[in-house]
C-alpha cells in the first residue's frame, strides 16, 4: 500500500454534515429557544443552527475531540458556548448552564467524523498509515494498540464480533494474537494487512478490515454505552415539547436509537387494553416526529459516508 510523504494539517481535512438542512429544520420549532449541539464534530451543524437563531436563542455545545474543541473557536457568537465533555455528560452541562429541564432540542450526531478519519495521526483508519490509537479523545482511556497488546484471543473475538459485527470474528482474533508473538502492533496499515489476509470472505467494495477496525473503535470509545447514557439524558434535559433529533450511521446504532423512541412513544405497555388513562398515566413520554430518514442521491453523491445515515426524531410530550 502506497502512503502519503506527509499528512496534511488537521484544520485541512474536509467535513461536510450529514442530513445538515434537514437535521436543523427538525430540531429548532423555536428560533429564540436553548438548544443542544451534543456532538459538535468540526460544527457544520452548529454553524447551521446559529444562522436560524434568534437574537434571543442560545446555543450550547459538546465534544471530548480537542480538535473540535479548536475548531469552535473560530465561531464569534455571543449566544454559543461549547465545553469539552463527553455527550453522555449533557445533563450535568445542562445543570451547569440552568438549562436543565429547559432545553428546546438537543442534536445528537453519532460516530467517527470525516475530519478524524482521515487524519492518520489519530489511527481509526486503515486507508492511511498512522499510529494505532483510536481515541475520541487522546489524553483519556486506554488506545489500540495497548488493547489489542494485552487482551486475550477470546476478548478480541467479542469486541470484533459485537462491536463490528464480524463474522469470523475468531479467525481474525487468532490471526492478531499470532502475530503479536512477534511483533506488537502500533500502526494501523500493519493491522489492516493482518486482518486483510486472515479474512476468508471479502465483500464486495468493503475493505476485508472495516468491520474489525470499527468494532475496536467503538468498543474504546464506549460508545454505545455512551449513547444509551446520553438518550436518558436528553430526555430529562429537555423542556416539553423539546425535539430529539439523532443521527445515526451503522445499525448498532440505530437500533438503539429506534428501540428508545418506541419505548418512549409506547409507554408502559402492560396496561390492559382500553384502560381510560391519560398519556402522563401511561407514561409515554415521547411522539415520534415521523419516519426515519435517510440522505438523498444527491447527499449521497457528494459524500458517500452520508449513504449509512439515518435520522431519526422526536418531540418531548408534556406541552
Amino acid at each position: 500500500m502506497s502512503l502519503p510523504d506527509a499528512a496534511p494539517a488537521a484544520e485541512a481535512f474536509r467535513h461536510t454534515s450529514v442530513l445538515l438542512d434537514g437535521a436543523v429544520e427538525t430540531l429548532m420549532h423555536k428560533a429564540d429557544g436553548v438548544y443542544l449541539d451534543a456532538t459538535f464534530g468540526r460544527g457544520g451543524h452548529s454553524r447551521a443552527i446559529l444562522q436560524r437563531l434568534g437574537p434571543g436563542g442560545r446555543l450550547l455545545a459538546m465534544d471530548r475531540d480537542p480538535q473540535a474543541i479548536a475548531a469552535a473557536e473560530e465561531i464569534s457568537d455571543a449566544r454559543f458556548h461549547i465545553t469539552r465533555q463527553a455527550f453522555a455528560e449533557l445533563a450535568e452541562f445542562a445543570r451547569e448552564q440552568g438549562v436543565y429541564g429547559r432545553l428546546s432540542g438537543v442534536l445528537l450526531d453519532i460516530g467517527v467524523s470525516s475530519p478524524q478519519l482521515d487524519d492518520p495521526e489519530r489511527g481509526f483508519s486503515f486507508m492511511r498509515d498512522g499510529p494505532l490509537d483510536m481515541r475520541m479523545d487522546p489524553g483519556r482511556g486506554e488506545s489500540a494498540a495497548a488493547f489489542l497488546a494485552r487482551a486475550g484471543e477470546a476478548d478480541i473475538a467479542h469486541v470484533f464480533k459485537a462491536y463490528g459485527e464480524e463474522r469470523f470474528a475468531k479467525r481474525l482474533a487468532r490471526a492478531v494474537v499470532t502475530r503479536r508473538k512477534e511483533a506488537p502492533f502500533t500502526r494501523t496499515v500493519d493491522l489492516a494487512e493482518v486482518l486483510k489476509k486472515a479474512h476468508p470472505a471479502w465483500e464486495k467494495g468493503r475493505h476485508p478490515a472495516t468491520k474489525a477496525f470499527q468494532g475496536l473503535r467503538i468498543y474504546l470509545n464506549g460508545e454505545l454505552e455512551q449513547l444509551d447514557a446520553a438518550l436518558d439524558a436528553a430526555l430529562e434535559a429537555l423542556a416539553p415539547g423539546g425535539h430529539l433529533v439523532v443521527i445515526s450511521f451503522h445499525s448498532l446504532e440505530d437500533r438503539r436509537v429506534k428501540r428508545f423512541i418506541r419505548h418512549h412513544v409506547r409507554g408502559d405497555a402492560d396496561v390492559p387494553r382500553g384502560m381510560p388513562l391519560r398519556d402522563d398515566q401511561l407514561n409515554r413520554r415521547l411522539e415520534s416526529l415521523g419516519k426515519a430518514r435517510r440522505a438523498g442521491a444527491d447527499e449521497v453523491a457528494d459524500n458517500p459516508r452520508a449513504r449509512s445515515a439515518v435520522m431519526r426524531a422526536a418531540r418531548k410530550r408534556g406541552a
